[in-house]
């Protein structure tokens, strides 16, 4: 019997790009994403262009590489309330959020910046706008995203500046190389990390990583408006962080422990 021929042979050959680039553990260059899927340049060129255009995947212009991007997370809001790393914190992330009524949140990274996988709004009133789920933030700007880089290696922290532009979102955002890292090592000793409205004006934010045996598997924070932030809140806030994130690594390590 004569097999049918798929209709659209360009989409199985942007998926055999997708899959290729989901397992790649770095950047690609045209040459090697073109080798690897048995298709010629200028075919596997005109394929990324396509995906850049709509999101799937991200060009870096310096070195022209590419990595898979947000577009396609963001059509998923199914499968990212289905993450292992968002059914494991859940539970914590509500105690959290039932503790202090003030708005949590659960990352992932992605390339150079992080993901929103899970959103737990506060009761009370609360300047933050531009979070949602599928939302994407560079990592210098966020306090989920600086405590992701407080756990990369120097090297490649050196990396990630030379990649990433430092853009101000707000008069507070960090925008010098020296100015983030000793955030970062700030970060590394207090094992909490703050946005004191850098990426949003009036915003101010805790979070910490979710890391065990040298893996990430995301971050959390506290969102609140800065008029609600005084050190007794920042105290408590701290201790509930803490509290949440050793339950959560509990649960992770128990999960993960044969990996």
């Amino acid at each position: 019997m004569t097999q049918t021929q798929p209709y659209g042979t360009v989409l199985i050959k942007a998926d055999k790009i997708l899959d290729f680039l989901s397992s790649a553990p770095t950047p690609q260059p045209l040459h090697t994403i073109a080798k690897a899927t048995e298709m010629t340049n200028p075919t596997t060129l005109k394929i990324l262009g396509t995906l850049e255009l709509i999101g799937y995947v991200t060009k870096n212009d310096t070195d022209k590489t590419y990595v898979l991007g947000s577009g396609l997370v963001r059509y998923a809001n199914q499968y990212l309330a289905n993450l292992d790393i968002s059914k494991i914190a859940y539970p914590y992330l509500k105690e959290l959020h039932d503790k202090l009524d003030e708005t949590v949140h659960l990352s992932i990274r992605e390339g150079d910046e992080i993901l929103y996988v899970n959103k737990l709004e506060s009761m009370r009133p609360i300047v933050v706008t531009t979070s949602r789920i599928g939302y994407s933030k560079p990592m210098y700007a966020s306090a989920m995203g600086k405590a992701i880089l407080s756990e990369l290696p120097e090297a490649e922290v050196d990396a990630y500046l030379e990649r990433v532009e430092l853009k101000p979102f707000t008069p507070h955002t960090l925008v010098t190389a020296t100015t983030l890292k000793e955030e970062l090592a700030e970060i590394r000793e207090k094992e909490l990390a703050f946005d004191n409205s850098e990426e949003q004006i009036e915003v101010f934010c805790m979070g910490a990583t979710l890391s065990i045996n040298g893996k990430n598997y995301g971050a959390f924070s506290v969102s609140m408006p800065t008029y609600r932030r005084t050190p007794e809140k920042e105290a408590t806030v701290a201790e509930a962080i803490r509290t949440a994130r050793r339950g959560i690594l509990k649960e992770l390590q128990n999960v993960y422990m044969y990996i």
